[in-house]
């Protein structure tokens, strides 16, 4: 499934006009921009702090506080895109940040 072409479907706030999407050649390069997107909010709220560190639950936590987050996932068997829930996403976020820190 890492291969496979990505589609991230967010809303930040309420505010139709917040959706937006961002695409990756895999599924573990949409996580790593998830993760990035999270980083990038806490440089931003922390701007003084140069080393920022944060566990799953604090990511979960900014995906949970997200109005809307999904995944479009390309399968080739099929030639058309699977739809993946905000639970997948955080699902495949754990996975993929434990293969790193191996």
């Amino acid at each position: 499934m890492s291969n496979r072409h990505t589609i991230i479907l967010m809303q930040t706030s309420q505010h139709r006009a917040t959706r937006t999407f961002m695409d990756y050649d895999s599924v573990n390069q949409a996580m790593d921009g998830i993760c990035g997107l999270y980083e990038r909010k806490l440089k931003e709220l922390n701007p003084a702090l140069r080393n920022i560190t944060y566990d799953i639950s604090d990511l979960y936590n900014f995906i949970d506080g997200l109005t809307d987050l999904s995944a479009l996932v390309y399968d080739h068997s099929i030639q058309a895109y699977l739809p993946y829930d905000r639970q997948w996403i955080k699902q495949k976020t754990l996975l993929h940040l434990k293969k790193l820190a191996q």
